[in-house]
């Protein structure tokens, strides 16, 4: 969300630099169509590129990263998305619906993963192992289990092989999962101490229910009779 209005941000001001300075020179310095045409396009990329580049450092400081850092867990997402394409391109070779299912399972992981760490580039230091040997495991083993599945000859050690990659695979589910569970985990916990202060606060308004109930009759009796005794 934050990238799409930057870049409203960037092209609001780099569009009407250009549309300024393409008639100034046209029209005013007289230099040409093209060069006109040429120069004014050179000051949109200038100014879209210097506040883009502003932007980034200003983004950087606010998730209290460096430059370089901030950058690191941007290259790592894209390339954890090519990554992951790459394992839904596997979807139709495995030729039975439990690897599919296995299959679109993980990469609904991966995805998930790869959503968070983007929205909230911090959590990259969470999921490192995913980004850095998981995902990449997971893609090999698919290739693999890809390749062999589409041999027309099914002997006993390729059966073997198949199911040792099938079971590989379902391990390397069940560590992407946890590696999910990691990048959540502050949001559970925020959740968690979010749900505690609204039971309190639940609580808190039940019991000043509780204290402000209506009289008895019995209560109502005594307060009129102690009515009638200052009365005499």
């Amino acid at each position: 969300m934050k990238r799409v209005q930057n870049f409203i941000r960037r092209q609001s001001v780099s569009l009407p630099i250009m549309g300024v300075m393409f008639p100034v020179l046209y029209l005013g310095a007289e230099i040409g169509l093209l060069a006109s045409g040429a120069v004014a396009a050179g000051s949109y990329l200038a100014s879209n590129t210097t506040i883009k580049q502003f932007q980034f450092s200003s983004t950087s400081k606010e998730l209290g990263m460096t430059r370089s850092e901030y950058k690191h867990v941007i290259k790592q997402v894209q390339e954890a998305k090519m990554k992951t394409k790459k394992l839904q391109s596997h979807y139709y070779s495995v030729r039975s619906i439990s690897s599919f299912r296995q299959l679109m399972e993980m990469t609904k992981i991966a995805n998930k993963i790869i959503m968070v760490v983007q929205q909230n580039p911090r959590k990259f230091y969470l999921a490192e192992p995913f980004f850095y040997s998981h995902l990449d495991t997971a893609m090999e083993l698919t290739q693999k289990y890809s390749l062999l599945v589409g041999q027309p000859v099914k002997d006993r050690e390729l059966r073997i092989a198949l199911q040792d990659t099938r079971e590989t695979l379902q391990s390397m589910n069940n560590v992407m999962e946890n590696d999910l569970k990691k990048v959540l985990s502050a949001d559970v916990e925020q959740l968690r101490m979010e749900l505690d202060y609204a039971q309190l606060a639940v609580d808190k308004n039940q019991n000043q229910k509780l204290l402000v109930q209506p009289l008895t009759d019995d209560e109502g009796d005594v307060e009129n009779e102690r009515k009638s005794i200052d009365t005499k």
